[in-house]
């Protein structure tokens, strides 16, 4: 009995902590997202950087001294005249030419170091840069994943902002309905006007409904860029706001992104590791310097065995290949190529996402103030409205309209509001600073 109260006690603790709300600003939601746990992008990223790093220590391994250690033992016979000795013979008697058996015991260590090796060299420069094109790859990731969560987080507060209008709208809708009830009841109305009011609460807890289910799915979708289960209830913490940003002129801003932008910097290295692996190829034609040498015992068994060695150089001198190395050449060339063509489009990509972005935030911060103008109007055109309709000046009908343009002015706003604060967060990404110019 004590067993099973147990259980269910535990049963019911866990549910009751599955079901707390997670209360999530933007800033902690980007730390979730950005947390080895959070966006699988990240975590990918971070172990390409593994990956290039290894590339790198894989190349540098033949510019180090290579040490080796080895045990060899055998026991053989031989036949001399297979190898061409021959022995005199002496009359009454004939030398053998089998040998054996025999035994050779030999333990070595053996080192060989690159004395000079330009191509390896710069293999090995051209891989370091493309390890820091992984790591500017990776800041890229952050940056890209960063802006896919204040894109979800700035959805769900528009969802929000679209719900609390819904329920505002339909509290007027409702609000007219007892006023124009009020006023049948006094005789200066009619039952139309009730009617109509009737109506206009229907539309407005439709509109309610719709909002509640883009609710929903806009939470659901910023629950999934997180990575946290779907089950799990939020709440928005932060509000959909206006906050001028600080002038900056657009070539501040194009110097800044040509220094900052973690994408042009990994595309640079990446022209630079394409660079140095065609200078690489092209280094192949020249002789490269090794040096080696070994010591060890040999001998026919552990107490009869003598120390040798053996030291050199060894030089390598490139003759002909078959048109291998110039192949390789070419085509490293047509690489390096490639990777400029590519730094040149990006740049001028750069600077088109600049210019849009510029102009998208002028816009938006001018559908801002249009739209909070608008709104003020709109209030007070319901007002107005609302007091002739008292004072039995007109019918509901100017109400109505009043109340309509009002919902539209409370949409114009929102919708102004989201894309003013998605116009900054492209001016942030456009310049490379995305957590400078979060909302």
């Amino acid at each position: 009995m004590k067993l099973r109260l147990g259980i269910l006690l535990l049963s019911t603790a866990s549910v009751a902590l599955s079901q707390q709300t997670l209360r999530l600003s933007l800033r902690r939601a980007i730390e979730i997202a950005l947390a080895p746990e959070g966006n699988i992008r990240v975590g990918i990223a971070g172990e390409a950087v593994k990956q290039a790093d290894a590339r790198a220590l894989e190349v540098r391994a033949s510019l180090l001294p290579n040490l080796d250690g080895s045990f060899n033992y055998q026991d053989a016979t031989r036949n001399l005249a297979a190898f061409g000795i021959q022995f005199p013979s002496i009359p009454g008697y004939r030398f053998s030419t089998f040998a054996g058996p025999f035994a050779v015991i030999d333990a070595r260590a053996s080192i060989t170091q690159s004395v000079f090796d330009f191509s390896s060299i710069r293999r090995y420069q051209s891989a370091r840069a493309g390890a820091v094109a992984a790591r500017s790859e990776r800041e890229n990731t952050r940056h890209a994943v960063t802006d896919q969560v204040v894109r979800a987080y700035l959805t769900a507060l528009q969802a929000d902002a679209r719900v609390e209008t819904a329920k505002a709208n339909l509290d007027l809708a409702e609000a007219l309905e007892r006023l124009a009830d009020t006023q049948k009841r006094a005789g200066t109305g009619t039952g139309i006007e009730v009617t109509r009011a009737e109506v206009q609460i229907a539309n407005e807890r439709q509109r309610l409904q719709i909002a509640e289910n883009e609710r929903t799915r806009a939470r659901l979708q910023l629950l999934r860029v997180l990575d946290l289960d779907l089950e799990t209830t939020i709440e928005l913490s932060d509000k959909l706001s206006y906050q001028p940003l600080e002038p900056i002129s657009f070539a501040q801003a194009l110097e800044s992104a040509i220094r900052t932008r973690p994408d042009f910097k990994a595309q640079q290295e990446r022209e630079l590791a394409a660079r140095l692996g065609y200078s690489a190829e092209k280094m192949e034609r020249l002789p490269s310097l090794a040096a080696f040498g070994d010591y060890g015992s040999i001998g026919p068994e552990f107490g009869a065995s003598r120390a040798t060695r053996t030291v050199g150089l060894s030089l390598r001198v490139p003759v002909f290949d078959g048109g291998r190395r110039d192949a390789r050449r070419a085509e490293s060339a047509s690489q390096w190529r490639v990777e400029q063509a590519r730094t040149k489009d990006l740049r001028r990509q750069l600077e088109l996402e600049l210019r849009v972005a510029f102009d998208n935030l002028r816009s938006a911060d001018l559908q801002v103030k249009t739209a909070s103008g608008g709104l003020a109007l709109a209030g007070k055109e319901l007002e107005q409205a609302e007091r002739r309709y008292k004072a039995g000046v007109t019918n509901s009908i100017e109400v109505t309209d009043a109340q309509t343009r009002l919902v539209r002015a409370r949409d114009n706003r929102i919708s102004a509001l989201f894309e003013y604060n998605l116009a900054r967060l492209d001016l942030g990404t456009a310049i490379g600073a995305v957590e400078r110019y979060l909302p």
